[in-house]
């Protein structure tokens, strides 16, 4: 993974970051999946208005990137607020649990082999906003992260079967990551801001408040853990009642089901033994297939990650973690 370190404003990080990749001839138009194309940009147009109203500072990160790359602002707007609205390979297991001595939040993200090179951990520190340290496939959008007051939050990608001018997936997780400190002000901003992806969003605050969040443009649906079940799960597929009939069945959604069945077991068969050491164990394939994928198709496990909600702390694994060992990253500043 890249490690990137981000400070100042928006757009003072967008331009710095952009030109230090320009003079070393790295130009992000040019990678295999910067995809442009006429309904893209027609989309892009629509979800730009509420960006201006909602998010108006990752506009002037972007554009900062595009002037610093020495690209079009509208190419990279496109490309990003169009992002997980159209097909996009983007699989991944979420998981939070807690009982009195753990807050803890598991995830895994499955992507492509070819691009794993591209992929970055950042460190963010900006003005007027919340600091993070988050991960992602692309620039800017977050698929992960902790924020300084301890919120965690990840996503899990549904292919769209409706989309609607507002957020997607990964700008809806840098919105929290930056803007909320609780699970309940996440979902407060859920049903303020319009969705334009359909997605799950697991969430964790400080005080032990979690769960996942199946969201789309025309629904968004609460699961919070219940009854003895101490612990929520998201895959790649939407499971409650009101939601399923948003899933497409026919993709290939990389053992989705299984991932679910497997995270989901694991916790309900081990509640009184929960423990960083569970999630990192479920994570890596101990209790079922959950990473164990066959490389050589061009499909892994790229990075997996564990938030020590309550002692404040992050492990990650950059590769497989079947194969890799989770490293704690100390760098994170929390608040008290």
């Amino acid at each position: 993974m890249y490690h990137g370190r981000f400070k100042k404003s928006h757009y003072e990080t967008g331009y710095n970051w952009g030109n230090m990749l320009h003079k070393n001839g790295k130009h992000i138009n040019q990678a295999p999946i910067f995809k442009i194309t006429e309904e893209r940009k027609t989309f892009a147009r629509e979800c730009l208005l509420i960006y201006e109203r909602y998010y108006p500072e990752v506009l002037d990160e972007i554009r900062g990137l595009a002037d610093g790359q020495k690209g079009r602002y509208e190419d990279f707007y496109t490309f990003l607020l169009s992002m997980y609205c159209f097909e996009f390979n983007n699989h991944c297991t979420c998981f939070a649990f807690k009982d009195k001595d753990n807050f803890i939040f598991g995830r895994n993200s499955d992507f492509l082999v070819a691009l794993e090179k591209l992929y970055m951990n950042c460190l963010y520190k900006l003005n007027g906003v919340y600091g993070f340290n988050g991960n992602t496939t692309a620039f800017i959008e977050m698929e992960d992260g902790i924020n300084e007051y301890g919120l965690a939050v990840g996503l899990t990608f549904i292919y769209p079967q409706i989309i609607k001018a507002g957020f997607n997936s990964g700008l809806l997780v840098r919105y929290f990551l930056e803007k909320c400190k609780t699970t309940d002000e996440v979902i407060e901003s859920l049903h303020r801001i319009p969705i334009a992806s359909q997605q799950t969003l697991t969430v964790m605050d400080r005080i032990g408040n979690f769960a996942v969040i199946e969201c789309n443009c025309n629904h968004i649906e609460v699961i919070e853990p219940t009854g003895n079940n101490g612990f929520v799960v998201a895959t790649n597929g939407f499971v409650s009642q009101k939601m399923t009939e948003y899933n497409n069945h026919a993709i290939d959604n990389w053992r989705s089901d299984e991932r679910y069945s497997v995270a989901y077991n694991a916790l309900r068969k081990n509640q009184n033994h929960f423990s960083a050491e569970l999630a990192g164990d479920i994570l890596s394939g101990k209790h079922g297939f959950m990473c164990q994928y066959e490389r050589n198709k061009g499909a892994d496990t790229v990075w997996s990650v564990i938030y020590d909600v309550k002692n404040r702390k992050i492990f990650r694994v950059e590769g497989n973690p079947s194969r890799k060992k989770f490293v704690e990253d100390s760098r994170m500043k929390f608040n008290e």
